[in-house]
């Protein structure tokens, strides 16, 4: 049995994993109840748990999302959903993440079928197709780039210019999983244009809309990440403050 100190994880509602330097058992602690029967608790810094052998999950459990999904609209074509954060689009590795767009539409929309995807951190629009022909036809125009897509963020800092664009290109991170990189040599193009909403000096934030050209993975994040304005909550290149700033990642769809 092992003592266990326990540091405070404030950034987002994600797994806890505890353990020390002289051994292999793991705490996990999920900042919320779920069917699993992880603990609902959060430790202060001064906390101890005493654990036994404990096999850790060999794969990332998402914490519950007790938000509602919101369906915005409905035709015999398609759906378009709100998206909570912390949902996933379709489910996760492992039974613990089953929960999703589709499994929480398919009880009363047995035919839908995903066109695309959100990250689990991101909310906002969703469209789902009722048919596989609507599916095809979606998918075609979003190829096509005749379905614009545009999010909003709130950044960290100051952006000076009212409107611009991010033109670099983005590679694989392959040494720091699963982050991506600005790689010239082997990078993918990626273009964002952005557009300044609301500047607020007293909280050093920015809000802003995006409009992605191209869509590589974690774009948005990285190309704002790489002009000095990460996202505001995000654990993956945002800076400790502008990490700490909000609970979540500040990205909608």
């Amino acid at each position: 049995m092992q003592r266990i100190m326990a540091k405070r994880d404030i950034r987002k509602l994600r797994l806890l994993v505890l353990t020390d330097t002289t051994s292999e058992h793991l705490a996990v602690i999920n900042h919320c109840q779920n069917p699993t029967g992880f603990i609902k608790y959060t430790l202060t810094s001064s906390e101890f748990i005493n654990v036994t052998d404990v096999t850790p999950p060999a794969y990332y459990i998402a914490p519950r999302c007790d938000e509602e999904l919101q369906i915005l609209h409905v035709d015999d074509d398609l759906i378009v959903v709100n998206k909570p954060a912390f949902l996933y689009t379709v489910p996760g590795r492992g039974p613990e993440n089953s929960d999703s767009v589709i499994t929480r539409l398919q009880p009363d929309y047995p035919e839908a079928v995903i066109v695309h995807r959100l990250d689990l951190d991101t909310s906002g629009l969703l469209v789902v197709a009722r048919s596989e022909r609507a599916r095809q036809v979606l998918s075609q125009q979003i190829r096509d780039r005749e379905i614009q897509k545009t999010y909003q963020a709130v950044v960290w800092g100051i952006i000076e210019q009212d409107e611009g664009e991010i033109n670099l290109p983005i590679g694989k991170d392959w040494e720091n999983r699963p982050r991506c990189k600005i790689d010239y040599e082997e990078g993918k193009a990626s273009l964002t244009y952005f557009t300044v909403e609301q500047r607020n000096p007293d909280t050093h934030r920015t809000l802003v809309t995006l409009k992605p050209v191209t869509g590589r993975q974690h774009q948005l994040r990285l190309h704002l990440k790489s002009i000095g304005h990460p996202i505001l909550g995000c654990d993956l290149y945002a800076h400790d403050e502008a990490l700490h700033a909000e609970p979540r990642l500040m990205l909608h769809a």
